[in-house]
C-alpha cells in the first residue's frame, strides 16, 4: 500500500490490479483508514485519467453486490441528479417515463445538508415503504416497470466507506471521484442506460460550466468502457426549482406537474430529461418525439395513474395523493416579506436550502431526524417584481423558534435590481 500511495503522489498511473488492491483491502479492513486516506489525498492532487477512473468505478461497483435486471424485458434506464435545492424531479420523471413503457429502477438516497433527497420526500405519503430487497426490487420492476427504493446496504460498500473519508479529509470536490461513486451506484444496479441531471450553479455541488462538462465527458467515457450508454444534460441551480422546498411541499408540486399544472421549470426540466431516456431505451428515434409523447402522457393522464400505481404498490395510502392536501405540513405558517423594491436578479439555492433546513426539513448530519411537514414555498423568483412588504415566501415549521436563524439565510438569498434581468438559462447543454 505504501509503494502504491507514493506512486500516486508522484504523479504516475495506476493499474487496475493496484486500484482493485486498495478497494478489496480497505472493505475487508486489511488496510487501514490512514492509508487510505493518504491515497486519496495523492489522487486529490494528482488526479486521475480515464482508465484509472473506471478501474476505480469497477473495483467500488464489485465491493458488493450487484443487481441483475436482465430477466426484465426491454432497455433498462435510469437517472441521475448531483444533487439540487426544490429537485423533485425523480418523483416526476420515473412515474412519466415508466407510462411511456420504459423500465425505471431507481435505487435513491437521502438528503443532506442543503440538498434534499428523494426518500425522505415519498415518505412524506403515510405508509410508502423505501425499504426492498434485491429480489422485490427486480420483481417489481418486471411487474410494474417501475420501482424507487433505498440503497441496498449490500451495494457499494466501498462508496460508503470512502465517502465517509473523502468528508473529513477534504478530497470530496475531485472531478475522478466524483465520477466513480455516482457511476459505481447507477451500475451496480443494472441499468443498461443512464441520463445524469449535472446540476451546476449557486445551489450545486459543481460551481461552473466547465467542470461539469469536464465531469460529465469523464462519465460518459467510464460508461463507454463498462458497456453502458450514458447522457449528461447540464441543468441550472442558481434558484431552487420549481417553488416549494421540502419533503411533503414538493410531493405537492410533483402531483401537480403529474397532472399538468406544475411549475415551467420543473416541467420542461422532466419532459427533456425523460425524452432522452426513452431515447436511449429506443422507445422513440428523437428526444423531441420523446417529450411530445411524455407530454401527452400527462394530458391523458397516465403519467399520474402510473405514481399512483407506484405508491400503492410500496405501500403508501393513495388517499394522501388523489387529494394532496392531505399531506400534513408543519402547523405553523410564517410570511417572509420583502424590506426592499424591485426586480429580483438573484436568488441563491444554496441558502434558501439552508433556511428550509433550518426549519426542520433537512439534515445536518446522516442521522438527524427531519420534519416531513416543514419547509418553503417561494412566491417570487428571478424576473419578479417586488414592492416593499410582499410576501417572497411562506416558512412551513413545527417550531417557531427555528424561524429568526431561517429568515437570516432567506435575507441573503435575495438581491434586487431596478431593470428586470435575463433569466439563466435551465438547461446549459446535453453531452453525449
Amino acid at each position: 500500500m505504501v509503494e502504491i500511495i507514493k506512486k500516486k503522489r508522484d504523479g504516475h498511473i495506476l493499474t487496475a490490479d493496484e486500484i482493485r488492491e486498495v478497494i478489496n483491502g480497505f472493505v475487508s479492513g486489511k488496510i487501514p483508514d490512514y492509508q487510505v486516506s493518504a491515497w486519496l489525498m495523492a489522487i486529490f492532487f494528482r488526479g486521475m485519467n480515464d482508465e484509472e477512473t473506471a478501474a476505480l468505478t469497477d473495483a467500488m461497483m464489485r465491493s458488493g453486490d450487484l443487481i441483475d435486471l436482465s430477466a426484465i424485458p426491454g432497455i433498462k434506464v435510469d437517472k441521475h441528479s448531483t444533487g439540487g435545492v426544490g429537485d423533485k424531479t425523480t418523483l416526476v420523471l420515473g412515474p412519466l417515463v415508466a407510462s411511456a413503457g420504459v423500465p425505471l429502477a431507481k435505487m435513491s438516497g437521502r438528503g443532506l445538508g442543503h440538498t434534499g433527497g428523494t426518500l425522505d420526500k415519498l415518505e412524506a405519503i403515510p405508509g410508502f415503504d423505501v425499504s426492498m430487497s434485491a429480489d422485490e426490487f427486480v420483481e417489481q420492476v418486471r411487474k410494474h416497470g417501475i420501482a424507487i427504493c433505498s440503497q441496498n446496504e449490500k451495494l457499494v460498500p466501498a462508496d460508503k466507506k470512502l465517502y465517509a473519508l473523502r468528508d473529513v479529509t477534504g478530497t470530496v470536490d475531485n472531478i475522478s471521484l466524483i465520477a466513480s461513486s455516482v457511476m459505481s451506484k447507477k451500475l451496480a444496479c443494472g441499468a443498461d442506460a443512464i441520463v445524469i441531471d449535472l446540476k451546476v450553479g449557486d445551489g450545486a455541488f459543481i460551481k461552473t460550466i466547465p467542470d461539469a462538462e469536464k465531469l460529465a465527458e469523464i462519465m460518459i467515457s467510464t460508461a463507454k468502457k463498462m458497456n453502458r450508454n450514458l447522457i449528461a444534460v447540464i441543468t441550472g441551480m442558481e434558484e431552487p426549482l420549481g417553488y416549494a422546498i421540502g419533503n411533503a411541499l414538493e410531493v405537492r408540486e410533483a402531483i401537480d406537474t403529474l397532472r399538468g399544472h406544475g411549475p415551467e421549470d420543473l416541467t420542461q426540466l422532466s419532459l427533456e430529461l425523460g425524452g432522452h431516456m426513452l431515447v436511449l431505451a429506443g422507445r422513440v428515434a428523437t428526444m423531441e418525439e420523446g417529450m411530445v409523447l411524455l407530454k401527452d402522457n400527462i394530458t391523458n393522464g397516465s403519467a399520474f395513474a402510473k405514481f399512483t400505481e407506484l405508491v400503492r404498490i410500496q405501500g403508501g395510502d393513495v388517499s394522501y395523493v388523489t387529494d394532496p392536501t392531505r399531506l400534513t405540513l408543519a402547523p405553523h405558517a410564517v410570511e417572509f416579506r420583502s424590506d426592499r423594491k424591485g426586480f429580483i436578479s438573484h436568488l441563491s439555492a444554496m441558502d434558501i436550502g439552508i433556511a428550509s433546513a433550518k426549519l426542520g426539513a433537512g439534515r445536518e448530519t446522516k442521522e438527524s431526524s427531519i420534519d416531513l411537514g416543514a419547509g418553503i414555498v417561494l412566491k417570487k423568483k428571478v424576473g419578479d417584481y417586488v414592492d416593499s412588504g410582499d410576501t417572497l415566501a411562506v416558512l412551513y415549521t413545527s417550531d417557531l423558534t427555528l424561524v429568526a436563524k431561517a429568515e437570516e439565510y432567506l435575507r441573503e438569498a435575495y438581491t434586487f435590481a431596478e431593470s428586470k434581468p435575463e433569466k439563466q438559462p435551465l438547461i446549459f447543454r446535453t453531452v453525449s
